[in-house]
Order: structure tokens, then sequence, then C-alpha cells
């Protein structure tokens, strides 16, 4: 028998030994790591290839009006997903989908790289599918590995009332929207959340609590069966909000405003609730729900009326005479005004080397304030500003909330502008303004720019003498503070003297706003103010008290002329609706 000899030394061979041991025991150590410290750790990933976490979103709450009624609610669409590790070929399956929903690949594309979350997780493709989209996907399904698709509560709205910048629309999560949330934890892709109106400032409380199912699947990621051993929790929906909006009121307020631009509103000043507002022209109410085509994009962003705009709380218009009150006001609080003084009204004034033009260009002669509240006369407020300076004026704007906002509770209120000195020493520097500017603020002009929302307040804090409630949408237990002009008793009531006489006059300029119901007592005023860029605009404001209620209104009405001509008997209109039909059920 051949033997070798044994060529390897004792120093070799212990070293070998010792590698081998090493080895061992680092092999042991890592194998305790990972079987005993990092158990969980490694429990979770393997329960991750094994088992799939499917979410289901919750439907938002509903948005209901003052009765009751629902306003927007929720219904079911199917969606199409995906489980990206169960696609072998994702370019050709996302053709083939394409080809069977009669769609573009480069937007399934588009959608696969906009909510892809993980290998494992589902991937929204499309939304919107037809029943017979669904059965071309169902028929071809061996071609479609890894390729889902499932119900998700969408928004839509089953009454009358359009009233979009209102109850504003939501939008789907999607990578670079959830980057930009506050509570980004909150919400997967896919998932819903409110983007204007009621239904961003109301997020919190519309949103639900998906609902999370856990299925067991195979080495091939196919299900398998439900993962016992992990509970599922059920969707949970959101919080209903109930505004203060009544249907009828909206809708009709809506159909008076069909073909017009500008703006009605409708409040109850000893609350603070809205019970119509329309922004017109407006948009479909399910307009950003579901897919919007971008020839329809491009028409309403391009459409040179503005549809997208919230007149009412992002319109910045000249107000005019409608805030003669204030400059009435105004001159009350000073102690060298008489309001029994009257002033001679020739149809003119001259201040410098300018003409001010009354609106009445024959004249109105004698006039003290009452009576030049009732006719709208312009040059008796040219002659009595004099002994105001801007500050006195300024001050009272800012008493009854021009010049800041109104905390109403749907976003992306703008503000408007009160000029005080230092805005005019800025625009026109030191030397280029002079007093002359308290005529055309006196009467409502010039640089001054109000929102309908802060006319609406102002109105309301009129009717309650500087005691209304904030504006709001929605029935809530604290409002935001408002403000609270503090004046005599003696000072409201000569205010609302003029705005009575304005309505019940012979020479009113509100008269035709007057429903002349027995105890109906109307106050408004009208207004007329200059466009630079068009027609003038057209204002009604007042407020009716009836049975122990307030009702208050405001009407803007753009380019469409004098507002006691085409404004005051739109109100009447209104509140015949209100009053005659008994439409609102008084509270």
């Amino acid at each position: 028998m051949l033997k070798s000899d044994n060529i390897v030394s004792s120093r070799q061979f212990l070293i070998a030994r010792v590698v081998a041991w090493a080895m061992i025991v680092v092999l042991g150590i890592r194998y305790f790591q990972i079987q005993i410290i990092e158990h969980e750790l490694y429990r979770l990933k393997s329960n991750t290839n094994r088992i799939r976490k499917v979410t289901k979103n919750a439907p938002r709450g509903l948005i209901l009006d003052r009765k009751g009624e629902i306003l927007v609610d929720n219904y079911p669409v199917y969606v199409l997903t995906a489980i990206p590790g169960e696609m072998s070929n994702k370019n050709q399956q996302f053709k083939l989908i394409a080809d069977y929903i009669e769609s573009d690949s480069s937007i399934i594309q588009s959608n696969f790289k906009k909510y892809y979350r993980g290998r494992f997780s589902p991937t929204r493709l499309a939304k919107d599918m037809s029943f017979l989209q669904l059965a071309n996907l169902e028929e071809n399904k061996l071609n479609l590995e890894g390729v889902y698709y499932d119900q998700i509560p969408e928004r839509f709205y089953p009454n009358r009332a359009r009233a979009p910048h209102l109850f504003g629309y939501v939008k789907e999560v999607d990578r670079l929207i959830r980057k930009d949330l506050e509570n980004k934890q909150l919400y997967e892709l896919g998932d819903l959340v409110g983007w204007s109106g009621l239904e961003k400032h109301y997020e919190s409380f519309l949103r639900g609590k998906r609902g999370t199912y856990f299925y067991e699947v195979d080495a091939s990621g196919r299900e398998v069966g439900s993962a016992t051993e992990l509970s599922d929790t059920r969707p949970s929906p959101g919080g209903n909000i109930q505004t203060t909006i009544d249907l009828e009121l909206q809708v009709y307020c809506e159909k008076l405003m069909v073909d017009k631009k500008g703006v009605i509103l409708v409040g109850e000043p000893l609350n603070g609730g809205i019970l119509a507002a329309v922004s017109s022209p407006d948009y479909p109410p399910d307009f950003f729900t579901g897919l919007i085509t971008e020839s329809d994009w491009n028409d309403i962003k391009t459409n040179p009326d503005k549809p997208l705009i919230n007149r009412y709380i992002q319109g910045k218009y000249i107000p005019g005479s409608i805030v003669k009150m204030i400059t009435q006001i105004a001159l009350l609080k000073s102690q060298h005004f008489n309001k029994e003084v009257k002033q001679y009204c020739p149809g003119f004034y001259q201040f410098g080397d300018r003409i001010f033009g009354c609106w009445y260009t024959e004249g109105h002669g004698e006039l003290n304030v009452t009576e030049a509240m009732a006719v709208s006369c312009d040059v008796y407020f040219y002659k009595t500003v004099k002994q105001l300076n801007l500050r006195d004026l300024n001050n009272v704007f800012n008493d009854f909330g021009f010049g800041q906002k109104t905390k109403i509770d749907i976003p992306n209120e703008t503000v408007g502008l009160v000029p005080d000195s230092d805005y005019m020493r800025k625009r026109y520097g030191k030397y280029g303004w002079s007093r002359g500017v308290l005529l055309n603020l006196a009467i409502g002009q010039g640089e001054l720019l109000v929102t309908p929302i802060q006319v609406l307040n102002y109105v309301n804090l009129l009717a309650t003498k500087g005691k209304a409630p904030n504006c709001h949408f929605v029935f809530v237990d604290n409002l935001p503070s408002n403000s609270s002009p503090n004046l005599e008793h003696q000072i409201w009531d000569n205010v609302h003297k003029g705005m009575r006489d304005a309505v019940i006059s012979k020479n009113g300029t509100g008269k035709k706003a007057d429903v002349n119901i027995k105890g109906f007592d109307l106050y408004g005023k009208t207004g007329t103010a200059e466009n630079p860029h068009g027609d003038n605009h057209a204002w009604f404001v007042g407020w009716a008290d009836y049975n122990n209620e307030k009702y208050s209104i405001v009407i803007l009405l753009e380019n469409a002329g004098s507002g006691g001509t085409v404004a005051a008997p739109m109100a009447k209109k209104v509140f015949s609706k209100l009053i005659i039909d008994n439409d609102i059920v008084l509270r």
C-alpha cells in the first residue's frame, strides 16, 4: 500500500484549525443574531414576501345643507392597479392594457410612475373604468400578470346646486402632492385629499380612516387566502359636516346668475350663517372628478370670464356708493360735523382745478346727511368729507373689517385694499397726492378695493349695530372673533334711517328692491362703481327685518350698469323667494 508523506507542518495544521473554528464561531454568532436578536426584523421581512397588505380607501364624510339635504356624496368607481413584482414585462403589459381599455400606454406608464410605492404594493394605473373596459380586461386576464381592479369611493353631487367654489374639490395623492402635505404620514398614494373650498378647510373632519386587509401569497405572488394571524381593519367613513346653505335658495340664486358675471350672497346677520353663495360664471362641480382632458382644461383655464376664480372671496372690486355709510359714520363721529346742516348739490363740485360730478347731473338741491344717503348724493359727501382726514376714514373702514380677512371657513381669501397715507406716499410719492383723494374715497372710488364677503360682513355689522358674529358656511361651536365697531346709538339710528329711506322714499335709489310686504322692513344701499376695465359694476347691499329675524344680501353684477336699475330688482327677487315662498326654515 502506497503512502504519501504528510507534508503539512504542525504550524499550518494549527492555523487551519484556528481559522475553521473562527469561521464556525462567526457563523454561530451571525446565526444567533439573525435567529434571536434580529428575529422580529426578519420575520417582518419574510411576512412582506409572504403577506400582502392591501389598503382600502374610506368614504369621505357627506356635505349637507342646513336641512340635512345631501349636497356632496360618494359613489364607487373602478380603478385598475398592478403589483409591480408580479409583472413579467411591464412595457408590454402597459401596451396590452392600453389596447384593451382603448387608452394611451404613455398615460398608463405615467400613472405607474406617479403612484409607485414598492414591488409588492398595488400601484394605480387607471381610474373610472367602465364595465366594458373591465370586461375586456377580464377576458384577457391570462395575459395580464399582476394586474387587478378594485372599487374606490369618488365624490359626486346628487342635488341641483352647483356651488363648485364653495364645495371645492379633492385630488388624488401622488408623489408630488404627498411631498407638500403637512401631515404626509396620514396619506398613502391614491388617497383623496381636500384641495379647495369646504373640502380643504374641513379636511380633518371629512377624511375617513382607510381600511387594511392582509392576504397570504405564494412564491409567485399569487393570493392564496387571508392571513389569519393578522387582523383586518375596515375603512372608517369620514364625519359629515352640515352647512348653513339652504338648497332651494342656493339653486334659485344660481339660476338668477346664469349668463351673468358677479356674486350673490345671502346671510343671517344674527348668527353669521350664509344661506346662499354664488360666484358666476362657475364650472361643473364634478369637473375635477375623474379624467380631465387637456382640451377641457385649456378651455376653462383660458376662459376670459375666469370661472375658476371664487369671486366672493377672491374678487377685489371698487365698491362705489355702498360704502357711503362708512363716510357717514366718520362724519357723525366728528365733533365738527352737524348732521342737520344742509349742503347744496348743483350736480358737480369743483376742488382746485378739478371738477367732480354727481351721478345725478341735474343736481339734488339742498340736502342733509340722511337725505343725501337716501338719494346717494355724491356732492354732499364731496363737501363734507373735507372736515375729515385720511386717517379718520381709514379707521372706520378698519373697524368694519375692510382691509383684512374675514376668516371665512374656506381657504384662499384675499384682503382687498384700504389706502392709508403710507400707501399713498409709496405709490405716488410724498407730493404726488393731496387731500383730493378723500373725495374719491368718500364715495367708494379711487384706490379702495373690497371683496364681496367683506361687504357681507360689513352689512351684518350695520344690521346688528356691531354685534354680528363672523360669516361662516358650516355650523360650528366656536367662531373666530369678528370686528366689533363701537358707536353711539344715535349714529347707528342715523345710518339705519338713511338706508331705510333709500328703499322707501320716492327718490330712493334702492326702491326697486322693496317687496312691499307688511312687517318686512328693508334697509338698503345701491352702488354704481366706475370700472377702469369696462362698463360700471352694479351693487345692491342691505338687510331685511322680518318675523324677528334679519336677512342680509350682497349683489354684485359686473359690467352691468346702475345698481338701482339692475341689482336692486334682483335683490327683490331673492327676498321674494326667501319670504313669500317660505323656503327658509327660520331658526
